[in-house]
C-alpha cells in the first residue's frame, strides 16, 4: 500500500476495500456529471461493484502494471487517480483520473497529476506518459494543458459512450520535458 502527501490537506492513496463504500457514495452522489464524460458509471450499481474496481486496481498494483489511487481532500475521498498501464518494454504509461463534482475548481487534480505523473518519470523510470481526454471535456483537457504536455493528435469516434461516440485529444509527455 502507498500513500503520497501531495501537501497538508491532499493525498493519494491507494484504493483498498476499506474504502469502497465512500467511493461507491462518491460516484454515487455525482453519477450524472461523471455519466457524460466516463462509460462505467451506469455498471457502477452497488457498493460491491466499487469492490470490483478496486480489487483489479489491487492487482494491477501486485503485478506491477498500474494503480487506482483515491484523492483525499481534508479527509474525504474526492476522486480517483490511476495509472491504467505500463508498458515496461516501451517504459511508457497512461494515466486517466476523474474528480467528484464538488470537489472541482481547487486545483486537485492538477496537484495529484503532477504527484502521479513526477513519480512516474523520477522513482518507476517511465519515458512517456499520455493522458486522453474526451474532445469536449474541457475541464480534462486543462490539466495536461496546465501540466506542458503537447496535444499530439485526436482519435476520432475513440469511445462508446452509452449512445454516442467521442473522440479523445491524446496528449504526451517526455521525461526530458518534464519540469518538477
Amino acid at each position: 500500500m502507498f500513500i503520497r502527501y501531495v501537501e497538508k490537506d491532499v493525498w493519494l492513496k491507494l484504493l483498498t476495500q476499506e474504502d469502497a463504500e465512500p467511493l461507491f457514495a462518491l460516484v454515487d452522489s455525482c453519477r450524472a456529471h461523471l455519466r457524460q464524460w466516463l462509460p462505467w458509471v451506469d455498471s457502477t450499481k452497488t457498493v460491491e461493484d466499487s469492490k470490483a474496481f478496486i480489487s483489479q486496481g489491487l492487482q494491477k498494483f501486485a503485478s506491477g502494471n498500474g494503480f487506482e489511487a483515491g484523492i483525499f481532500y481534508q479527509g474525504q475521498l474526492a476522486g480517483v487517480i490511476g495509472v491504467h498501464y505500463i508498458d515496461w518494454a516501451n517504459r511508457k504509461a497512461s494515466i486517466g483520473y476523474w474528480l467528484g463534482e464538488s470537489f472541482q475548481g481547487k486545483g486537485l487534480m492538477t496537484k495529484a497529476c503532477k504527484a502521479c505523473i513526477d513519480d512516474l518519470f523520477v522513482e518507476q523510470g517511465v519515458n512517456r506518459v499520455e493522458i486522453r481526454c474526451a474532445v469536449g471535456n474541457q475541464r480534462s483537457r486543462a490539466i495536461p494543458e496546465r501540466l506542458g504536455f503537447v496535444m499530439e493528435g485526436t482519435i476520432r469516434d475513440a469511445e462508446w459512450l452509452y449512445d454516442h461516440f467521442v473522440g479523445h485529444v491524446v496528449y504526451g509527455m517526455l521525461a526530458r520535458e518534464w519540469k518538477r
